[in-house]
């Protein structure tokens, strides 16, 4: 690699590693580079050390163990999309699966789908090209299998997963047809957009005369936090992420189907997806004081304590009362989502903050894409359903986008994934 390949690389890991986007770099010229200080003389956290990127970092495919992409620490940016399948033909989707596998084992080595540049002039390349040259940048690839796969289909009724099933209708639901269910789901995360959608479009590619595209959403800014990893925000400007499953125990216990599960086989070692794409009325927010902002999350916007602490990782007190009312609302975000207010209930998020521009009102079109694992899908219902029905956070989201997809163990070298479907 030559000199100025190496700055640009060289660039690229910075600017990308120091979280700076377009609007950052306007407003740099107003304090330091780095984030010491800032026009109006406060504080501004310095980027943690530990949550810098690596754009050749690699992640293996054929583990035999789990996909990539669940518990892997959370990248930067997702492109997220579900497809519908076009045929009946079970063979098809065998083909197409096996194709995704040898696909996302190369991805994700940092490597192309195919030539980039045939020697056949007449030819048309197999790689779209536009990753050629990035490197892995942490991609992870990971499919989910929704509950169209086993209607009857493709013959495969009685490999149907127990607990994969359509969401309820559940209370705060807008959804948009057009951005509901699917066949089949892609979770493509990298610390790289461009690897990232490039995962997306080859694979989509792949797929073509088997698959059409239903829905997709790309996202950003990590929107909750994984272990060791500094917690994000999202685009209220709070803290997203404090208090997600981390722990290997604990998502062992919540998100793994194990052995000793009594799930149809060959689902042990996987897990269930629930995706759902989550507006927010960012105007109206953004005028409300700041007193409301903190009890609707029941947390302090700056440094993501809970109201009854100082710090962010102290344990909120549901029970402390101050002159007759709960200094944590019973109504906020974190009283009806934690789980000690929830028998112990706990799902992991791996979130992304999503922007479409402007909606056809002339506001902002932005919000969150919520991405769960967990399972037992009985546990995000649970959880929603009490949230939909008395979070003071509905005043300013809309639930328009959802699907539930159940997702396979990773093969191991020489086999692809949900191969046992066909045996």
């Amino acid at each position: 690699m030559d000199e100025s390949n190496n700055l640009s690389t060289s660039r690229r890991r910075l600017i990308q590693g120091a979280g700076v986007g377009a609007g950052a770099v306007v407003a740099l010229g107003a304090g330091f580079v780095g984030g010491r200080a800032s026009a109006d003389g406060a504080d501004i956290p310095a980027t943690d050390d530990g949550d810098l990127v690596d754009l050749t970092a690699s992640h293996a495919f054929y583990t035999g163990t789990h996909q990539a992409g669940i518990e892997t620490p959370q990248q930067r940016h997702t492109v997220f999309m579900t497809f519908d399948l076009t045929t009946t033909s079970k063979q098809d989707l065998q083909r197409l699966l096996a194709q995704w596998s040898a696909g996302i084992a190369q991805l994700q080595a940092g490597l192309p789908i195919g030539s980039v540049q045939p020697t056949n002039s007449a030819a048309a390349p197999q790689d779209t090209g536009e990753a050629y040259g990035l490197g892995a940048a942490a991609l992870t690839v990971t499919v989910g299998l929704g509950p169209g796969i086993f209607d009857g289909r493709f013959g495969l009724a009685d490999k149907k997963p127990k607990l994969l099933a359509d969401l309820p209708k559940l209370p705060s639901d807008r959804l948009r047809p057009e951005l509901t269910g699917g066949d089949l789901s892609l979770q493509a995360c990298a610390d790289d957009p461009q690897v990232a959608y490039h995962a997306i479009r080859v694979l989509a590619r792949l797929g073509r005369g088997t698959v059409n595209t239903r829905w997709t959403v790309m996202g950003f800014g990590r929107a909750s936090a994984g272990k060791g990893q500094a917690t994000p925000r999202n685009l209220m400007g709070f803290k997203d992420g404090t208090r997600n499953v981390k722990e290997p125990a604990d998502i062992d216990t919540f998100v793994w189907i194990g052995d000793d599960s009594d799930e149809i086989a060959w689902m042990r070692g996987g897990t269930y997806q629930v995706a759902r794409k989550i507006e927010m009325n960012i105007e109206i927010w953004d005028a409300d004081r700041i007193s409301d902002q903190e009890d609707v999350f029941g947390r302090s916007k700056a440094e993501g304590a809970p109201l009854t602490g100082r710090h962010e990782f102290d344990t909120p007190d549901f029970a402390k009362v101050v002159d007759g009312k709960p200094v944590i609302p019973v109504t906020s975000h974190v009283a009806l989502a934690a789980h000690e207010n929830n028998n112990g209930i706990r799902i992991l998020r791996r979130s992304y903050n999503y922007t479409d521009g402007i909606n056809e009102l002339g506001h902002l079109d932005a919000g969150l894409l919520f991405i769960a694992y967990m399972n037992d899908p009985g546990h995000f219902i649970q959880l929603q359903t009490k949230l939909g029905s008395s979070d003071r956070l509905n005043e300013y989201i809309s639930h328009v986008g959802s699907g539930i997809f159940a997702v396979p163990p990773a093969p191991k070298k020489g086999h692809y994934l949900g191969e046992e479907l066909f045996g």
